[in-house]
């Protein structure tokens, strides 16, 4: 079984900065992509960022220039940088993860509040 395990989340000032971290646990034959989404309450799930396994990004037109997602050297970890924090950003943050074969996973989510 793959699990991803959030982390990172809390309560931030509006300008601040938050890091997300998801690890991954388990065994994928071969990961296409992982990304970040987000929830805010009331509002339809939104994509965040995402990089693929070759290394290339993007992000939703809300959080570019203020978000980054990285990995590291062994693709067990995936990260958000955010940044310049404003309040429309608070939601519920999920890890996912895409592997060749089309398979799906999902993180338990991470609370990110941000105050006025």
């Amino acid at each position: 079984q793959v699990q991803l395990v959030e982390s990172g989340g809390g309560l931030v000032q509006a300008g601040g900065s938050l890091r997300l971290s998801c690890v991954v646990r388990g065994f994928v034959f071969s990961i296409n992509a992982m990304g970040w989404y987000r929830q805010a309450p009331g509002k339809q799930r939104e994509l965040v960022a995402v990089i693929t396994r070759y290394d290339s990004t993007d992000y939703g037109d809300s959080v570019k220039g203020r978000c980054t997602i990285s990995r590291n050297s062994a693709k067990s970890t995936v990260y958000l940088q955010m940044n310049s924090l404003k309040p429309e950003d608070t939601g519920v943050y999920y890890c996912n993860l895409v592997s060749h074969a089309a398979s799906e996973y999902w993180g338990q989510g991470t609370q990110v509040t941000v105050s006025s």
